[in-house]
């Protein structure tokens, strides 16, 4: 991928996501990883190569497929409650594109529900932390009912305790909805915490340094699974790999 400035963002990246599963994108910053996603999303076409979902080319973002950006604040409609939010979103031509039935407010409710926000439908988002303002964000593209949940850095400005508890929320829906998930990061722990597999991306112009397949136990716990030694091995692996030093 090479933009107008003349900078090559991507270059020779070939990954290969399995349907399902749970998949981080891991780099340093500015390495490409939201400039890969957005490729996979349809919001950006590659200037070489091609992004394939099951087969066919994607040019537009496809349907099935919802991204969650990492500015939850301003995704957000300041203006309308969460359930109006939850509302309007169904209800636009992109969640429509499916051909599914607009979601009723008793759909959008379970989905509030789901993200731990029953009894804040009537709240507006100025109104609600960070981290209830993402699982409103979450909520709102889960109630299109995606199959693929792109999501870029989601958590990356929340606070630690906060950022774990989505991270828990997460794996939940994933586990309990069947969703296939592409997550960029830059944080090792949370991508060996969340993932089933790492794809690692080396500096600009990215290319893939290597794809891990994750053999840390399921369910995982914030304390348990972060001291377990398959757990540190793999974050000590991946330390080397992305900051080029033994940790």
């Amino acid at each position: 991928m090479t933009f107008r400035s003349g900078l090559t963002a991507l270059a020779r990246v070939n990954v290969e996501i399995p349907a399902g599963g749970f998949t981080s994108l891991l780099g340093p910053s500015g390495c490409g990883k939201s400039t890969l996603l957005k490729m996979m999303a349809g919001l950006l076409t590659p200037t070489a190569g091609e992004v394939l979902l099951h087969g066919k080319r994607v040019e537009n973002p496809p349907p099935g497929l919802i991204y969650v950006f990492q500015q939850y604040s301003k995704s957000l409609l300041p203006w309308k409650t969460v359930l109006g939010n939850l509302m309007f979103g169904a209800k636009s031509p992109r969640a429509m594109q499916s051909g599914l039935k607009a979601p009723s407010a008793a759909d959008c409710m379970r989905y509030i529900e789901l993200v731990g926000l029953k009894g804040h439908e009537n709240s507006y988002p100025a109104q609600l932390s960070g981290g209830m303002q993402q699982r409103v964000a979450i909520a709102r593209a889960l109630v299109a009912q995606p199959q693929i949940l792109l999501m870029d850095e989601p958590f990356s400005a929340l606070d630690a305790l906060t950022r774990e508890g989505l991270q828990d929320l997460l794996l939940q829906l994933w586990e309990d909805l069947a969703l296939t998930v592409v997550f960029v990061t830059h944080d090792i722990v949370e991508a060996i915490y969340l993932s089933n597999n790492i794809v690692v991306l080396g500096e600009t112009p990215a290319t893939v340094v290597s794809n891990i397949e994750v053999h840390v136990p399921r369910p995982r716990d914030q304390v348990t699974t972060r001291e377990a030694p398959s757990f540190l091995a793999l974050r000590r692996e991946l330390y080397r790999m992305v900051v080029g030093r033994e940790v």
